[in-house]
């Protein structure tokens, strides 16, 4: 998909809750996680180097998320992530936003009919 404005704001505003979303289902380094956003999402989102990596740092700074540096078979050390309990929670609590925020989208857009057929 091409580089939408709209398209962007909104990756920056989801990146959290998909790196959470990503790394609940195990531990992956930088680039894992992007391919699988970028793949999950059918390629709507396709997360840049700096748009993701910050996130990771952020995310490891206030303890959502553990990393380790890694030896690589191919190539060079991999900085691995894992998410811990205090993502979790953080991942809970971005899905219960995300409900919320959806659903009012969702209300304020719905086509509304009035009853004198205007």
């Amino acid at each position: 998909m091409g580089t939408d404005p709209l398209r962007t704001e909104l990756l920056k505003g989801a990146m959290t809750y998909l790196v959470l979303a990503v790394l609940r289902e195990g531990e992956q380094y930088g680039y894992q996680v992007a391919q699988h956003i970028r793949e999950r999402s059918d390629g709507a989102f396709a997360p840049s180097e700096g748009s993701l990596y910050p996130a990771l740092h952020r995310l490891e700074a206030e303890g959502a998320l553990t990393a380790a540096w890694r030896a690589s078979e191919k190539g060079p050390r991999r900085r691995w992530y894992r998410i811990t309990e205090a993502g979790l929670g953080a991942l809970a609590a971005h899905e219960a936003e995300f409900a919320a925020f959806a659903g009012a989208v969702t209300k304020v857009t719905a086509l509304r009919r009035e009853p004198s057929g205007v």
